[in-house]
């Protein structure tokens, strides 16, 4: 007993760096961003007193005296200039106009004469528009952001409504996420699958030659290779220099920023995440099977219908799956290569962290995106799944 227990006590060490590395760099990060998704104490934690004031308001009736008396309190004791201006962009988020109001209340409260009422500082005081918008954001835990990852919001009888037109397009540019991901998998299996097959079927030097020109641009930088293309793809670039040479053309072809040099550079970019795969499974298909199936009569297209490409589909889904996971958090790609109109999911996901600093944004478009690929990694488990249960019949 003391002897089984040693060794699994062994084994546990032996898996503990690999845990404690998945456990910081995994799980905590996206603990942190479900979290951040999902709080919103910005306004709450500024202003206590005007929680307790406005309590048994019934978001109808003009602010009290009392209510207006604690919010003048809170804005003096805020002495956290980031957290106001947290506090600021929430409330903005929610009722336009805020941002000004804000402004003006708190140079106003600033002063010592300033009396308990409000509205004597700014008429707008007086409009239940704006403590509903304080009484929304006082509540810890929020689905604000996750909704309007999606362009949803929840209106004012608390039922869940879409945004208005023009306030927000995410929804549009997550299709337009997901059909440029798309459009990238269908060239990768049309052009990979074929390299693959050449691949298996070749020995020697010529297979170390294919597998070379796959795995050397792995070894590349992302980023060196989206600037190369940037060279290539543009008007005085070699490819429209090279087709204006031989007369294929009269005038160079549009090939940068926009949509057909985004699939360009992606495509390559992400070529040898799908022969890969494709390469693996071909691997383990015997070789004898294509000339017995044309031995017994079927023609060499028919044999590759019915033999070859029912044994490689799981490579194919496999291949499939990696290149669209991945598409759809490119980010570097889209932005050197691709036009206003092409950019993608990832664009408005560093807009949010990096101009913004509205963090909880960022952080839903992220869940929604981590949820989309959960989802398609559920479908990829059960289509390799039965993929593998036909193989075996």
């Amino acid at each position: 007993m003391a002897r089984l227990w040693n060794r699994k006590t062994r084994a546990a060490l032996l898996i503990l760096p690999l845990a404690l590395f998945i456990g910081i760099f995994f799980v905590w990060p996206l603990g942190i961003m479900v979290k951040q998704s999902v709080l919103d104490d910005a306004v709450l934690h500024l202003l206590p007193r005007t929680t307790e004031a406005i309590a048994g308001w019934d978001r109808t009736a003009p602010p009290t005296e009392a209510m207006q008396a604690a919010l003048i309190a809170d804005l003096r004791a805020a002495d956290d200039e980031k957290a106001v201006g947290d506090m600021v962009r929430r409330l903005n988020s929610a009722q336009s106009g805020y941002r000004t109001l804000m402004t003006k209340t708190l140079s106003a409260v600033a002063k010592p004469e300033t009396g308990p009422l409000l509205t004597d500082v700014d008429k707008r005081w007086a409009q239940p528009a704006f403590w509903i918008a304080i009484a929304d954001a006082l509540e810890p835990m929020t689905d604000r952001y996750l909704l309007a990852a999606v362009d949803l919001e929840r209106n004012k009888a608390g039922e869940i409504a879409g945004l208005p037109d023009g306030a927000s397009a995410n929804r549009t540019i997550f299709i337009r996420t997901f059909w440029i991901a798309a459009v990238v998998t269908f060239f990768c299996v049309l052009i990979g699958y074929p390299y693959a097959l050449l691949t298996a079927a070749s020995t020697g030097i010529t297979r170390t030659i294919l597998l070379t020109a796959v795995l050397l641009p792995l070894w590349t930088s992302l980023l060196v290779r989206t600037a190369a293309w940037f060279i290539l793809l543009q008007e005085q670039g070699l490819i429209n220099g090279f087709l204006l040479s031989m007369g294929a053309i009269s005038s160079p072809l549009p090939l940068i920023f926009n949509r057909t040099g985004v699939v360009i550079a992606m495509t390559h970019v992400l070529l040898p995440l799908m022969v890969l795969p494709i390469y693996s499974v071909l691997l383990t298909i015997p070789t004898n099977l294509m000339p017995a199936a044309t031995s017994l009569g079927a023609h060499p297209l028919r044999a590759f219908l019915h033999v070859l490409l029912p044994l490689s589909l799981r490579g194919v889904i496999s291949g499939a799956l990696l290149v669209f996971m991945t598409a759809v958090g490119y980010y570097i790609t889209p932005a050197l290569v691709g036009g206003a109109g092409d950019q993608m999911i990832s664009s408005v996901i560093a807009f949010y962290s990096t101009q913004t600093a509205n963090w909880s944004m960022a952080s839903a478009l992220g869940i929604v995106l981590l949820v989309i690929t959960l989802i398609l990694y559920v479908v990829y488990v059960q289509l390799s799944g039965r993929t593998s249960v036909n193989g075996r019949m």
